[in-house]
């Protein structure tokens, strides 16, 4: 619903959520005022109940998805298509905002597409099949990209979303981590690889910022100190501070995880009292609450994830559950 007539805004940001990751969208919307982000928040509505959309009105603009059959984890690019920006800042919900973005949504309207480098090993990342599957040409090699943040310029539009809805139509959900598919296979992080072939055949590499890991870490963040948790404020050794953290994987809200950076500010972003959408603390699991019950609460949901996480160690370090993903692969294709 592009309305060429209308002057565009000059930055927004979009996301997609369901009823299920309420808690983290509005911590990212919280973080995103709390550093000075007043710029609109359009989320594409998969799924919210009518009470988090009452919670959100006047807040967020909420997008009715295309289809109810369109994978959540391939909406990202929906809302900047229904509502462009001169610059559009594609953001997942399990992201805070630790300090402004102002430096890389500058960056963009100087015609830049901004995004972090994935983890490692992930941020070696390339399959030659990218080129043949997608019909995308030459694929240049190049730091493999996390989708979780994606910020570019309106005039760049055209060149990106198109390849990378019609590239995400192509690889369907069966063979991607959301289906049947191990580590191994081309399009395991599905939208995410589509994005990187997109930006390695349709791009010059001087149209691209990559940014290092270190300023979007993800769990269990190595490195980073929390040095002002009302400011949102995080540090490394070297006084680097990071744009945001990336909950990937298991989320806390959902599942007990390690008590990280992430959870405290979560807490923080969610009940104190001069945020923007503050939540009942009834509302969340005990360990992401305030108080003795809820500080033992995380004591031993760290417990238990440390001896889930030693076990997963273990079994990766004989090669057992890369043996049990393929057996599996090949029970399935039986």
């Amino acid at each position: 619903m592009d309305d060429s007539s209308a002057p565009l805004p000059g930055t927004a940001f979009y996301t997609v959520a369901d009823r299920r990751f309420f808690p983290g969208l509005v911590a990212l919307f919280n973080s995103l005022r709390l550093t000075g982000h007043d710029e609109p928040l359009f989320v594409v509505d998969i799924g919210l109940s009518p009470e988090q959309r009452d919670l959100l009105a006047g807040h967020v603009t909420l997008v009715e998805p295309p289809s109810p059959d369109t994978p959540a984890v391939f909406l990202a690019p929906y809302g900047p298509q229904q509502h462009p920006a001169d610059v559009m800042v594609v953001i997942d919900a399990d992201i805070i905002v630790t300090r402004p973005l102002t430096e890389i949504t500058e960056a963009a309207r100087r015609g830049h597409i901004v995004a972090f480098v994935d983890c490692p090993p992930n941020s070696r990342r390339f399959h030659s099949e990218w080129e043949t599957t997608l019909g995308l040409g030459p694929l240049r090699r190049q730091p493999y990209l996390n989708a979780g943040l994606v910020v570019y310029p309106h005039t760049l539009t055209d060149r990106l979303l198109p390849p990378w809805t019609e590239g995400q139509r192509a690889i369907g959900i069966a063979h991607s981590r959301y289906g049947k598919a191990t580590l191994d296979d081309p399009f395991y992080f599905a939208d995410q690889d589509v994005l990187n072939a997109v930006l390695a055949a349709r791009f010059k590499l001087g149209e691209l910022v990559v940014l290092d890991h270190r300023l979007a870490p993800h769990p269990p963040f190595p490195g980073l100190t929390l040095t002002d948790r009302q400011r949102l404020t995080c540090r490394y050794e070297d006084g680097i501070e990071p744009f945001l953290l990336h909950h990937v994987l298991a989320k806390p809200w959902l599942k007990a995880t390690r008590d990280t950076i992430y959870s405290t500010l979560m807490t923080r972003l969610l009940l104190a009292p001069d945020v923007a959408i503050r939540l009942a603390p009834e509302r969340l699991p005990l360990r992401l609450r305030e108080g003795p019950a809820a500080a033992l609460d995380r004591r031993r949901a760290d417990a238990q994830t440390f001896v889930h996480d030693h076990g997963r160690r273990q079994l990766g370090r004989f090669g057992i559950r890369t043996r049990l993903a393929r057996w599996r692969a090949r029970q399935t294709a039986r």
